[in-house]
């Protein structure tokens, strides 16, 4: 997500970080070329005009013309409007209430609601702890119930059985009824997408949503459609009084104009993306954060927490219990680091939120797939328990039959083997120390507030 921006933003800004005085001219020409980014990654043109606009008048203030910086001033300036236009801070849900606390979901046919509603569901799960009973209310939708119904077994919530013949009234009415003598914690309704915005579509879900008085009332957008999103947005607010809204398929948008757009124009908070398709990619929105990764500086709070979440604890004490004894680092071990880096998705998934990869060539990104560690959790796969345990074992005719049995080359298995041996010589580092917790101690010193643009890589 903001690959142009960020190329485009960090490039403009670069020129401007070393100036020892900033002057209306030189601010004017860095301007034009931030407000020429924000337009081509499809940034609504009134918040445009307001960001360029605030952006100026401090920049010319004060404040940036006495400090001893003023070009990394501006670009502070610059990330402090970055992070009032998405919202300051992020705004949980709103959970308060009399169980079971009520969710209502709305959108467009095709942003991924139904997606999101089990997304959601295991969210809450996970992180807040909640009994999570989901229904749908989508009655035209062919297959939409038993979509849902899939969905919830996946996350592990309850499924109240709907069906087409019934009112999406009903629907909702039976499943808060059902999950108060369940005695359950939350209730997500899915509703209806349309093509489009249409009156009959708006009066059902009003007469919805008058009948279970939601606390949360979240819209699910396509962040792939650019300020269109926050349009439809702004439409869907007008007829229902919409709590925050839900930006889905983030990974596939390379722009982010509507991550810029939905807060200024709807006056609604962002309260979570879709990073992903599988049920565990949603991530809470912080401003702060999204701000820094669009300035090319990363998120390393966010990835740092996703580890947390990802890394199974039990296997990393183990790991560390071992090294500390002495004890060599093998290739199961070499595995299980594939597997926590498989279950954070991948290397693509990670590469926005490091501090510096905005500056990294494109071919450099290019080389950083996921295709290369995906290809030696096989190698591994083809090696007898043995070999796993002592890879020094690995003479040639053993990496011919490596090779042939993951329909690799011998020069794969010598690559993974030397990244083995890097891997080796790097945990004889953390010997002293289990590397989550290092990893904890530096979310630690961030969240104590790091130096602005400390962050390079």
């Amino acid at each position: 997500m903001f690959d142009n921006l960020t190329e485009r933003l960090t490039s403009s800004l670069k020129k401007i970080r070393g100036q020892g005085r900033l002057t209306e001219s030189n601010i004017q020409d860095t301007l034009r070329e931030v407000r020429m980014a924000l337009l081509e990654a499809d940034v609504a043109l009134p918040v445009v005009k307001d960001f360029i606009e605030h952006v100026k008048d401090r920049a010319l203030g004060q404040d940036v013309q006495s400090s001893l910086t003023p070009g990394q001033a501006f670009i502070k300036i610059v990330n402090e409007e970055l992070v009032a236009v998405m919202g300051k801070a992020n705004e949980k849900l709103s959970l308060a209430t009399q169980p079971p606390a009520t969710i209502l979901m709305a959108g467009l046919q095709g942003s991924g609601k139904t997606t999101t509603v089990a997304k959601l569901a295991r969210w809450l799960k996970e992180n807040e702890r909640r009994s999570v009973v989901v229904a749908s209310a989508d009655v035209y939708r062919p297959a939409a119930i038993e979509q849902l119904q899939t969905l919830a077994a996946e996350v592990g919530a309850d499924f109240f059985p709907s069906d087409p013949s019934q009112r999406p009234v009903d629907i909702a009415k039976a499943a808060l009824e059902y999950a108060r003598k369940k005695y359950k914690d939350v209730v997500i309704i899915d509703t209806a997408g349309r093509l489009h915005i249409d009156d009959e579509m708006m009066e059902e879900i009003k007469q919805l949503h008058a009948a279970i008085k939601p606390i949360e009332t979240l819209f699910v957008v396509d962040s792939m459609t650019g300020q269109d999103a926050a349009n439809t947005a702004k439409a869907f607010g007008d007829a229902l009084p919409l709590t925050g809204v839900i930006l889905t398929k983030t990974d596939g948008d390379a722009r982010g104009g509507a991550a810029l757009s939905v807060r200024h124009i709807t006056g609604k908070p962002i309260k979570f993306l879709g990073v992903g398709e599988k049920t565990g990619a949603l991530e809470r929105f912080h401003p702060d954060r999204i701000a820094s990764r669009i300035l090319g500086m990363g998120d390393m709070l966010s990835l740092i927490e996703e580890a947390e979440r990802n890394i199974d604890k039990a296997k990393a004490e183990k790991l560390v219990k071992k090294i500390q004894k002495g004890k060599s680092f093998d290739l199961n071990d070499y595995y299980d680091q594939l597997q926590q880096l498989k279950s954070m998705g991948g290397i693509s998934a990670m590469l926005d939120k490091l501090p510096g990869v905005a500056t990294v060539p494109q071919h450099v990104k290019d080389k950083l797939n996921d295709k290369e560690w995906l290809q030696q959790i096989v190698i591994i796969n083809s090696m007898t328990r043995q070999e796993r345990q002592f890879p020094d074992l690995l003479n040639n005719s053993r990496k011919q039959r490596i090779a042939k049995g993951s329909g690799t080359d011998i020069q794969d298995v010598n690559k993974l083997l030397k990244q083995y041996d890097q891997m080796q010589k790097m945990m004889k580092k953390f010997k002293k120390g289990n590397l989550l917790n290092v990893m904890r101690g530096l979310k630690g010193n961030m969240g104590r507030g790091m130096p602005f643009g400390g962050g390079r890589m």
